[in-house]
Parts: C-alpha cells; structure tokens; sequence
C-alpha cells in the first residue's frame, strides 16, 4: 500500500509540475507587453523599461519560471502587480471561503446522492423513473441557473434567506449556516442528481453480478448482501463520480460565488484575470491544481484499500 501511495504521489508532482510550466509560459507568451498594460499608454519607453527591469521581465522567461518556482517552494507565490499585496495572503484569507462552501456541498452530495441512488437501485419501478428524471431535469440546468432562481424566490420575494453572503464563518454558526445556504444549494442540485444516477447504475450492475446470486442461493439475507458485499463493490465507482463532482464544482463556484458577492476565490480569479495581475492568476491556478491532485490521490487511496486489484494495475 505505501509504494502504491508513493507511485500515486510521484505522478501528482510530476502533474503539478508539468501544468506549473505550461500556464506559466502560455500566461507570459500571450500577455504583451505587461509593463505597458500596468502603467497605461501615457508611460515612456524609459518608465516602461524600468518597470520590466522591477518585474524581472527582461530575464529570459525559463529563467523567470525557475525563479518562480523556487520562490513558490519556499511558500513566496510574488506579489500582487497591482496592489502589492503578496499572492500568498490573498489565497489566504479567500481559500477558507470557498473551500468551506465546497466541502459543505460535498458532505452533502455524497450523503444524499448514495442514499438516493442505492433507494432506486433496489426498489426499482417508480422511484427508479422518478430518478432518473430529476437526473435529466437537474443536468440540464446550470448551476448559476438555480442560484439566480434562489435569490429572485428566496431571498428577494420571500426573504427567507439573504441575498448575498458576506457573513464569515467567525460570526457563529448559526449565522455562517443560514449565510451560506443559498450558494450550497445551488451547488448541490446538479451535484446530487448527476451522482444519485451514477450510484444507482454502479449498485444495479453489482446486484446483476453472479457471486449475488449466488450469495441468495445459500440463504444470504439481501439486507447483508447489499451493506457487506454490493455496497463495498460499487464503491469505487461512487467515489470516483464524487471526485469528478467536486473538481467540476471548482470550476462552478467561480460563478455561484460571483452571484452570492463571496469574498473566495471566484472573484479574485476574475479581477487577476481582467488585470492579468499573472502572479495572481498563477497562485490560483495552483491551488485548483493542488486540489485536484489531492482529491484524486485521495480517491485512489481508498479505492486502493476497498478493491486490492486497484493496487496492482
């Protein structure tokens, strides 16, 4: 299991690595002139000249992304173009934001797409139907689709909840609950109706599977047959469509947290991007990227340890 674990991790360091230099080149290739962009069309050759000297632009640029990098392994992602403010801070104080609403969506997700998708899988007939439409109702409607939805109804009509979601998670929570609801729920739709349909196929193939008619020719009652043996069989399928959810979510939250007025890091990725503040956008393309890389070795950890065979291939 710790070679299994250790190959797992070699190859997200070489991934990290490999997507680290391909954004960092295609970001400074495609950006211009940058010194220009920052100091405005009135600047002079000489400001313009001095700028790229302060910025380190007049090196070389795979000496830049070295520089970079070992920079970045000592915890320095650079400052700020615009605002000075160093990269790493402003990651900081904004991870805590989103992370926390995507984990909250993912708890829930997991919790109600498993229960959703095993209920249909063995019961079978209408549920099963009913299932299988919301998947298709839920999919086909955008995630800031629903969050639009929910603040017109919820929060501007009915007032249930409020309409943007400044509230930290130092305010109590109760208060943190009832601020982040709305922008969880937006998340969750699409999440549980794709995942619910995903459990669902992966439980049925298992319980079509000869080793369960076999279990029930010696007596075996199907309530043990589905906790000890179907359940532990389909899990690896489960797991791996959460993991997909989550890593699209993170691409999703940019837009729900722009809807909600989020302080996280949907709104700093846009600013960065529209100022190509590329420092900035380079720390936040990082930390997607360590995430994702995180998620999948810990998606193969536990596949590894619920399906041996995952451990050979």
């Amino acid at each position: 299991m710790i070679r299994f674990i250790a190959k797992r991790l070699g190859s997200g360091l070489v991934v990290l690595f490999v997507v680290s230099a391909l954004t960092f080149f295609l970001l400074y290739v495609s950006s211009g002139s940058i010194a220009r962009n920052i100091l405005g069309d009135q600047a002079t050759a000489e400001q313009v000249a001095m700028k790229e000297q302060e910025l380190g632009l007049d090196q070389p640029l795979p000496v830049r992304y070295f520089s970079w990098v070992a920079d970045a392994l000592g915890g320095n992602l650079g400052a700020s173009w615009f605002t000075s403010e160093p990269v790493a801070n402003s990651l900081a104080t904004r991870i805590p934001v989103t992370m926390t609403m995507v984990f909250a969506a993912m708890i829930l997700i997991a919790v109600c797409a498993a229960l959703i998708g095993v209920i249909a899988a063995v019961k079978r007939g209408w549920v099963d139907r009913v299932v299988q439409v919301g998947a298709i109702i839920g999919d086909s409607i955008p995630g800031f689709v629903i969050g639009v939805i929910l603040v017109t109804i919820l929060a501007i009509q009915l007032g249930l909840f409020p309409a943007t979601s400044t509230i930290s998670p130092e305010a109590g929570p109760e208060a943190w609950v009832y601020s982040m609801s709305l922008p969880v729920i937006a998340l969750l739709v699409n999440g549980v109706t794709g995942g619910a349909q995903q459990i669902r196929s992966a439980v049925i193939k298992q319980l079509e599977r000869d080793y369960v008619r076999t279990l029930r020719s010696r007596g075996i009652g199907e309530r043990e047959i589905l906790f000890r043996h179907v359940l532990r069989s389909a899990a690896p399928a489960g797991l791996t469509v959460l993991s997909l959810q989550l890593i699209g979510m993170l691409g999703g939250v940019v837009i729900i947290e722009q809807i909600f007025a989020l302080p996280g890091m949907g709104p700093l990725a846009v600013t960065a991007t529209g100022q190509s503040d590329l420092p900035v956008v380079m720390g936040v393309v990082m930390y997607t990227v360590v995430v994702v890389i995180v998620v999948n070795l810990l998606v193969d950890i536990l596949n590894g340890w619920l399906n041996p065979k995952v451990r050979v291939s």
